[in-house]
């Protein structure tokens, strides 16, 4: 078993930092994820992201007041789901951050993410203003985005002069991001991958990513984690199964060497799964 101690932390632009290894319950219901969460912090993960829109941040709150794991040392992020057809104002971000803190139990947040741009409203500029009013009171210790491309993260910080810390995005070795990660290096933002195992769909049955299991005495899931880690990116795997969210969380103790790295670089065909952020709107 990985001990909580053996897991790095990725430094944060703000000062902070975020376990490299987060526990993520993207689609699990609210009384899953009471007991799925209470797993995965009992065998050590510190890191949990969850979503206004996913339905589950009150199981997440729950598992995290029961599991006796001191509060400062947990990392927990969720995010704002800004799908208004009108548009957004600090006191409806103010709003809603509130009530986020209030299904989760908590105090403060360590993370708060602006979940989609709307990039063809734009009100995620206000939204990121207001933001940085709520890290400056202090309730929430780190602003970041999610599913932003490079000219969103470029406006955002132009108004404000504030970068988000992170900017989570779909990315995975069949779709690898390599440019939108390269801006994210340039701006000092860390990259978060959601669905970091491509989301079971044909990655993990890959004969390339077998081979190099199989190498490593490892599972193909392992193997993709693992790249991602020495990639830098942050990563939050998901799982409603205790077997599965252990293996996940147990990939600090081998590396992938570079012809590993550049077997698994082969395997970028730039296949998004998720919707396009330049269209999608957050209906």
């Amino acid at each position: 078993m990985t001990p909580v101690s053996s897991v790095p932390n990725v430094a944060l632009a703000d000062g902070n930092t975020i376990p490299a290894v987060g526990f993520g319950v993207w689609q699990v219901p609210d009384d899953e994820t009471f007991t799925a969460v209470t797993s995965a912090l009992s065998i050590g993960y510190r890191s949990i992201d969850t979503a206004a829109v996913y339905g589950n941040e009150v199981g997440a709150g729950r598992a995290i007041a029961a599991s006796g794991v001191p509060r400062d040392e947990l990392f927990v992020t969720t995010k704002l789901w800004n799908n208004s057809a009108q548009p957004w104002t600090r006191d409806g971000v103010f709003f809603e951050f509130e009530a986020s803190l209030d299904r989760l139990g908590l105090d403060y947040l360590d993370l708060y993410l602006i979940h989609w741009p709307r990039a063809v409203r734009e009100d995620y500029r206000a939204i990121w203003r207001a933001f940085t009013e709520l890290r400056a009171d202090g309730r929430v210790r780190s602003i970041g985005v999610s599913n932003f491309q490079p000219a969103q993260l470029r406006t955002i910080i132009d108004d404000t002069g504030v970068a988000p810390v992170i900017n989570q995005v779909e990315v995975h070795p069949d779709f690898a991001q390599q440019e939108l990660r390269a801006v994210h290096a340039e701006l000092g933002i860390v990259t978060e991958a959601w669905s970091p195992l491509g989301q079971g769909k044909g990655l993990l049955d890959d004969p390339i990513l077998g081979r190099i299991a199989a190498k490593h005495e490892r599972s193909t899931a392992q193997v993709v984690l693992r790249w991602h880690v020495q990639l830098g990116n942050v990563v939050i795997p998901k799982s409603v199964t205790p077997y599965r969210i252990r293996q996940n969380f147990e990939v600090f103790d081998f590396e992938l060497d570079a012809d590993d790295l550049a077997a698994i670089a082969g395997l970028d065909a730039g296949n998004r799964l998720g919707p396009d952020p330049d269209v999608f709107d957050a209906g």
